[in-house]
């Protein structure tokens, strides 16, 4: 099929061939991840009666204006367009993968066409397989379901096969890190608020020639304190660092006032690039910002570094800080603990989360370890799905007071 064969079809009177596209291209588009409904799909058989189908342009124009909703599914939505209009076959021998990577040698691929590619090739199916019959009921296997969802929970992010981690990513992109909220300085306006506003009401007074009606009232604003996360990416915590990524874009996206960094032998400002709603884009882009993946660890001079440049930006209003590391250093336990110490007083709580718990006879022997340990207020594992669903519940939680030291 030609290149501008399916526009062609989209020509016929008959109208017949202008839904079946529109159809099979919503379906296109719901596997990639995007929110398709029937209304949009209505909505794009309008918009098309309304340019001329035989210009390429106009149409992803009109399809684009009203089946997509968010500026991140922008560069999905393109790519699915080039390779369903093209050649809506692709799905079955899967050519459309073949000709972006021949297309683009010198170019590398978006991270999005792997997506696209993806849903337009369908499942594979065993040579000897045969399909069910129409009128059968096609088999449900329940059998293994609670206990495989189980092992997964307690099963180490180390241990995880290729299948597995995909799993859990998908289960860590559902956790939700509702913070508890702490009282702010300012005030909104409340009929029932426990406080009187003398300003507001002087100031309604004065539409009623001086005199005072009723009394204006106010509360106090409460609101989720700031959270940022410094996680290591050095090469003893390279798989965590990878799978916690997830969990770090997860929250980032779900929360305002969400602040990430990484570190390994430098210290580098991630936010900006996990704001990207799409996983895919967002991790591509922080591969383009950090230089010294899987490298060494200088944890007392990233955790400096956070301190001097990074910790009156991010650090006000009582933020709470996870602190992702093994506690390996490089460098010893120079200067560790006097950064740490640092650390803890510029936030109201700060958690340090290791994965060497997850051995059961683990013991504070290395210098790194030796000296964090005395400045933080929560000393936690993070290994697992389980692990964090427990973080999650203690942090949403009401917070410990802070014990200050003689």
């Amino acid at each position: 099929m030609s290149e501008f064969a399916a526009m062609d079809a989209l020509t016929k009177p008959s109208g017949r061939a202008l839904a079946d596209n529109l159809l099979a291209f919503a379906r296109l588009l719901r596997r990639t991840g995007l929110r398709v409904g029937t209304a949009d799909v209505l909505a794009a058989a309008d918009a098309l009666s309304l340019v001329d189908i035989a210009d390429r342009r106009q149409v992803h124009a009109a399809l684009r204006g009203v089946m997509v909703r968010r500026h991140e599914d922008f560069a999905v939505f393109d790519q699915a367009f080039l390779l369903f209009w093209r050649d809506p076959e692709a799905g079955r021998n899967a050519a459309a993968m073949a000709m972006l990577e021949g297309f683009k040698e010198r170019q590398k691929a978006p991270p999005t066409s792997r997506r696209v590619a993806e849903a337009m090739t369908p499942p594979k199916q065993a040579p000897n397989q045969r399909p069910p019959e129409p009128e059968e009921k096609p088999p449900i296997e329940v059998a293994m379901t609670v206990s495989e969802r189980e092992r997964l929970q307690s099963m180490d992010f180390e241990a995880m096969s290729a299948t597995e981690i995909a799993e859990a990513k998908r289960e860590i992109g559902k956790l939700v890190l509702p913070l508890d909220e702490r009282r702010t300085r300012r005030f909104r306006p409340d009929p029932r608020g426990p406080v009187v506003d003398l300003r507001a009401t002087i100031r309604a007074s004065l539409h009623e020639g001086g005199e005072i009606l009723a009394l204006a009232r106010k509360r106090q604003v409460t609101r989720p304190p700031p959270l940022v996360a410094l996680c290591d990416i050095s090469g003893s915590m390279a798989r965590y660092a990878q799978i916690l990524l997830h969990f770090l874009h997860a929250v980032t996206n779900d929360r305002d006032r969400v602040s990430s960094f990484l570190f390994g032998t430098r210290l580098t400002n991630v936010t900006r690039q996990l704001k990207s709603r799409d996983p895919e884009v967002a991790f591509e882009l922080v591969s383009h910002v950090v230089p010294d993946w899987s490298g060494g660890t200088r944890i007392g001079e990233s955790l400096e570094l956070f301190n001097r440049h990074w910790s009156r930006r991010v650090l006000g209003q009582g933020a709470v800080v996870l602190l992702i590391t093994d506690g390996l250093d490089r460098e010893g336990a120079k200067g560790l603990a006097e950064a740490t110490d640092r650390l803890r007083h510029s936030c109201r709580r700060l958690i340090w989360l290791n994965p060497l718990l997850r051995y059961e006879g683990f013991q504070p022997k290395s210098q790194g370890i030796r000296a964090m340990l005395p400045h933080v207020d929560d000393f936690r594992p993070v290994h697992n799905l389980q692990s964090l669903r427990s973080l999650v519940e203690t942090l949403s939680g009401p917070q410990p007071v802070r014990r200050i030291a003689a």
